[in-house]
């Protein structure tokens, strides 16, 4: 922000003043919002209002951040656009109506849909595979229209342009001169600007002398771009990372030369003007061509030469991937429990205003982090350490909210009782005894579930109890982590966007909960197991057999119970050995994943210690290097459960929950977790894009790089299959992973690096990582018909496992029957196949009437003051592609009232864009003629129906403001 940004926006600015000619687009709104709030002048601001207004300076997509598109989640992608927009939409009374994704490592499909879902015309992208270019440059297919989603297909289609080999920066090699052209403010400096202000690598500045030098350069690059593409109009981007903090020097320069080319047209056979993407775009859709369509294809992984395969920042930083995914579900958790605070309780005592300032905090830091040089782990260490430090303080927000709200609601003194605190803690429940301990347990899903939440305890002698007073079933036993204290699991049942309180006491003598047996079994050296004499031991639940082999201390196999199906299984973990010299071939760093050679086995013994109990039963397996070292470097742990009578149990039983500890490790290592079985796959692996839809990923073979060119992200969601049985993994955090081997998985799970790259060193990014990680992974086996059932509800059910807070009552309850259920709200319960994505109060100021907004900001009477607590953004997602399931494929048809009842009587709804700044009547998006229709026009995106009844039609994200009685 010192060094360059606020420079680029301060001289951008003054500068486009001072000739009508001049243009500029500009992307995030993270700097601008900043420059905007602590920087710019009134006269700056009005400025700006004037440039935008003549379409001089272009916001295009007008996110906070330009995202990355490999690792993030749907839902975060979703948040940081609708943060800018917002934000845009208030202030500008703008909408943006262009993308300029040139950054991002690869391109997911899932993208152009949320594009054309927000409003956009056309789509740009930059960084696909280098050989996958060169041919599409060829052969002039760099534009298509594409149809992102299978089942949106062309309702949401998007006309897309991908860049030409010079990507997204001025081609800098001029002939006349050993310094970059076009370049006249020279590279940034960081920290702080240079005192002579001589900044390094400043072009030569146009002369007499080399204006004709410049020109021809100029134009031989323009002449050679526009034989790849089918029209006369040639995008010719000027500027790159770091640009244009000194405007002044760069548009005197360009002016003299454009003024110089179109001067001489005749001569060069081009004319030249600034323009901004969306005058581009208008120039290529005014041309009337036809096509071709694109499918749902995506563009990962994305390679930049033989040997450098983009693939290692699926798992760069994996803590920071974990913290980022913890932060967002905890947002998507306080946003909906904020909201029924505010419609069920008018009059509560918490104030809304400060309230929305702890959720903005974290959503700043969710949006921020999905930055492509973010949440990838492509930033250096203190960039890394701002991200988290932010993420940290928001997540301490919306605890310290959630908190207070309950505080709040259940100090009315009604029943007598008083909390003395309600606290959110990580490490458990304190040890006082003589106080009653409470949990408070939200779930954050519009569906009932059921499933163990996890505390920390120092007893073993537990009881847990519910509202009624009435015993839990719940089971304590020795736990992972420490030797001084006991995890407590408890079987929560809670229904939609509620909570419930249980209260936990430590027993003397006598005790409810069941205890976890723990045996230890010997340390088996794997490299001499007898393969002969197989000696078997059984762990059972309703839904899995697993066997483990006691020769080998290692999985042997699972039999899914229902279809009496038996797949062999094991699991080893493995490192890949990589270079860092620089000297002695390819390496591997933050962004780029070489391989030396095969992955290498890494332990020859197993430890293992079972822990049964009549709930859950976990088998700890640590992995030594061999049979006498100390310490282990990795430990799987991994759990069944068993459900009682009486509860719902679908989901819960039918996951295996694994838990790893990996870390740290050797320099130059990247470890994986190998899991192989007995299915014919064929070597094909399906991976999703951003825990939206799935892609096929055959194994493909080249001449270099196969093994890492052979890794995807994995964001929510892997899976491997035969012709019957379907292996799936859900994980919490993105990883690569790949399918090196018929009837394989691979997932990696961490990486540390050192090389000595020059420009790495430069910017501090060799990612020498000696953290442990734990990320946990559920796997689900079952026949495809029963994990497409499955594999939505419980991939969710991982990313938004219910919200466990903490509390003391100092008065003993006089009346066990006296706390009610869900006090702070009535269920809200969606069918299996949708998924409420959305449930919040942004608090924007904006009017919904466009005319309105646009007037009132043109009249300087934008609303001041207090943010706008009567309007809520709902998003209703259906989880299903068309034909994937019988049943769950189908439509729904959802009535937002009754939807919705338990907080209040909806008085108003209006159907909005993605990012709500359009209405969707009034959204009419460019048509492009294809293949597949000829004809042109404008596309309208969806049928809104009368009295808030709405159908939700496969793969579709439908959003609405609601307005409630009262409000």
């Amino acid at each position: 922000m010192h060094a360059y940004a606020a420079n680029v926006y301060t001289t951008v600015v003054e500068e486009l003043m001072k000739g009508k000619q001049r243009k500029f687009i500009a992307v995030e709104q993270e700097f601008f919002r900043l420059w905007w709030d602590a920087v710019a002048t009134d006269t700056h601001k009005q400025q700006v209002h004037q440039l935008l207004q003549e379409g001089r300076l272009e916001f295009v997509i007008g996110g906070q951040v330009m995202h990355d598109e490999a690792v993030t989640l749907i839902d975060d992608q979703i948040l940081q656009l609708t943060e800018g927009h917002g934000f845009l939409y208030e202030t500008f009374g703008i909408r943006p109506q262009f993308s300029w994704h040139v950054d991002p490592f690869g391109a997911s499909a899932t993208t152009p849909t949320l594009f054309a879902l927000s409003g956009f015309d056309a789509h740009l992208i930059s960084r696909i595979d280098y050989d996958l270019k060169a041919n599409m440059q060829k052969n002039k297919k760099l534009q298509f229209v594409w149809q992102g989603s299978p089942s949106l297909s062309e309702r949401q289609e998007i006309f897309t342009h991908v860049m030409d080999q010079y990507s997204y920066c001025t081609p800098s090699q001029i002939p006349f001169s050993n310094r970059s052209g076009f370049y006249w403010n020279g590279i940034a400096a960081f920290p702080d600007p240079p005192k002579d202000g001589v900044y390094p690598n400043m072009s030569l500045p146009v002369t007499d002398t080399n204006i004709h030098l410049y020109a021809q350069t100029m134009v031989a690059n323009i002449k050679e771009r526009a034989a790849w593409f089918r029209t006369s109009d040639v995008l010719w981007p000027w500027g790159c990372d770091k640009q244009f903090f000194n405007a002044s020097v760069q548009y005197s320069n360009m002016d003299l030369l454009l003024d110089y080319v179109n001067k001489h047209s005749d001569e060069f056979g081009v004319t030249v003007q600034y323009a901004t993407v969306g005058d581009y775009f208008q120039a290529v859709y005014s041309r009337n061509l036809t096509w071709e369509v694109r499918d749902s294809q995506d563009f990962l992984p994305y390679s930049t030469e033989p040997f450098q395969a983009w693939t290692g920042f699926y798992t760069s930083r994996s803590t920071l991937k974990g913290i980022a995914r913890r932060a967002s579900s905890l947002l998507y958790a306080g946003e909906s429990f904020f909201t029924q605070y505010v419609l069920k309780h008018p009059a509560g005592s918490i104030c809304k205003c400060r309230a929305l300032k702890q959720l903005q905090s974290l959503r700043w830091a969710v949006s921020e982090v999905q930055h492509h040089d973010g949440i990838t782990g492509t930033e250096s260490p203190k960039v890394k350490d701002m991200y988290m430090n932010n993420l940290m303080y928001g997540m301490f927000n919306v605890k310290k909210l959630m908190a207070s709200i309950i505080f709040d609601m259940n100090n009315a003194k009604k029943n007598g009782e008083v909390y003395s605190s309600v606290y959110n803690i990580d490490s458990g429940i304190p040890g006082a005894t003589d106080v009653h301990q409470y949990v408070v347990v939200y779930n954050p899903l519009a569906w009932n579930i059921t499933t163990f939440v996890t505390i920390s305890v120092s007893h073993l002698a537990m009881g847990v109890y519910d509202e009624l007073g009435h015993p839990v079933p719940a089971q304590v036993q020795s736990s992972v982590e420490s030797h001084s204290t006991y995890d407590l699991y408890i079987l929560v049942a809670i229904s939609g966007l509620s909570y419930r309180k249980y209260s936990v006491k430590p027993l003397n003598g006598k005790q409810s909960a069941f205890i976890g047996k723990s045996v230890k079994y010997k340390r088996k050296d794997i490299t001499r197991a007898d393969q002969q004499s197989r000696r078997l031991f059984p762990v059972v639940n309703n839904c899995y057999q697993v066997l483990f082999d006691q020769n080998t201390n290692l999985m042997h196999s699972i039999t899914e119970r229902e279809t009496n199906q038996t797949i062999q299984l094991t699991q080893e973990f493995l490192e890949y050995h990589v270079n860092g010299d620089v000297m002695k071939g390819p390496i591997s760093d933050n962004y780029l994943f070489a391989p030396n050679a095969s992955a290498v086995s890494i332990s020859k013994a197993v430890g293992l210690e079972l822990v049964s109990g009549n709930l859950i039963t976990e088998i700890r397996q640590y992995f030594y290097s061999n049979v006498t070292t100390q310490d282990y470097i990795y430990a799987v742990y991994t759990r069944i459960y068993t459900v009682p009578e009486g509860y719902d149990g679908k989901l819960l039983c039918h996951r295996i929950e694994q838990e790893y500890s990996v870390g740290p490790l050797e320099l130059n290592r990247e470890a994986v977790l190998r899991t192989s079985t007995n299915l014919n796959t064929r070597q094909l692996l399906y991976t999703d894009n951003n825990g939206y839809q799935i892609q096929k990923r055959p194994f493909k073979a080249y001449v270099n790089n196969t093994v890492a060119r052979n890794y995807y992200p994995m964001v929510q969601t892997a899976y491997i299959e035969d012709d019957t049985m379907r292996l799936m993994l859900l994980t919490e955090r993105a990883h690569g992973v790949s399918s090196q081997g018929n009837g394989q998985v691979e997932v990696m799970l961490h990486r540390r690096l050192w090389n000595n790259l020059q420009w790495d060193l430069n910017y501090n990014l060799t990612l020498n990582d000696s953290s442990v990680v734990r990320p946990v992974i559920w796997l689900i086996l079952g026949t495809k018909s029963v994990t497409n059932i499955l594999y939505r509800t419980s991939g969710l059910a991982l990313e938004h496992r219910p919200v466990v807070m903490f509390g003391a009552l100092s008065d003993k309850p006089k009346v066990p029957g006296q706390l009610q259920q869900n006090s702070v709200s009535s269920p809200v319960t969606v069918p299996p196949n949708l998924h409420l994505q959305t449930l919040s109060i942004p608090g924007w100021r904006y009017s919904s009437n466009h005319a309105e907004q646009v007037h009132s900001i043109r009249m300087g009477k934008q609303k001041q003051g207090d943010a706008d607590f009567s309007r809520v953004l709902l998003r209703i997602r259906h989880l299903y592609e068309v034909g994937e399931d019988p049943v769950l494929s189908q439509p729904v048809m959802v009535n937002l009232k009754s939807l919705l009842k338990g907080l209040g009587s909806v008085v108003l709804v209006e159907e909005r864009s993605l990012t709500g700044i359009w209405d969707v009547n009034a959204l009419k998006r460019w048509k492009w003629k294809t293949v597949q229709y000829p004809s042109k026009g404008f596309s309208n995106s969806t049928e809104t129906s009368e009295y808030c009844i709405v159908t939700v039609h496969p793969k579709e994200i439908r959003t609405f403001f609601l307005y409630f009685q009262g409000q």
